[in-house]
């Protein structure tokens, strides 16, 4: 199949790549708004690898930190659901396992803003013990790098609390 064949077979994730381009481009309200109609059409039972994706850049989209807690547990909802079967049908996927050292991250950050030392202290935990899936024979390709540094910038503000 080709790269075209695929896109054009997954229109959800072709829309949640337009909506997270907004958002990165610093369009947040307008992100929120796409995100907020893909997630009305799909519907809380929906395809959870689009559940979880829209979740997870949602959360990037909120003002209020529970608000954003909500929608980062959502989209641990949906990983949790979700096989690497699902995710092998999108061409820039990793293994399911890949996603929780974000997604526990997210969490951990969340609970820091919410003043949660406790749980903040649990999913950093859990962040940094799923975080050794993003190295793969000791080569990093950024983004494995990238969420550890975050990890360790989050253990160092989870500390000034």
């Amino acid at each position: 199949m080709t790269e075209q064949q695929e896109a054009s077979q997954d229109v959800v994730m072709t829309r949640i790549g337009q909506a997270v381009m907004l958002l990165h481009g610093g369009d947040r309200e307008e992100a929120r708004n796409r995100f907020g109609l893909l997630w009305a059409e799909i519907g809380a039972d929906g395809d959870a690898l689009h559940r979880c994706t829209i979740a997870h850049y949602m959360a990037d989209t909120q003002d209020d930190p529970a608000d954003e807690l909500d929608w980062d547990l959502r989209a641990l909802s949906a990983a949790q659901v979700l096989t690497d079967e699902r995710v092998a049908e999108h061409r820039d996927a990793l293994a399911v396992r890949a996603f929780y050292p974000s997604l526990h991250l997210n969490l951990a950050a969340d609970y820091v803003k919410l003043r949660r030392r406790a749980a903040a202290r649990n999913h950093l935990d859990r962040a940094r013990d799923a975080a050794g899936v993003l190295a793969v024979d000791g080569a990093d390709d950024g983004y494995g790098g990238g969420v550890r540094a975050a990890i360790g910038r989050l253990e160092l503000r989870l500390r000034e609390l």
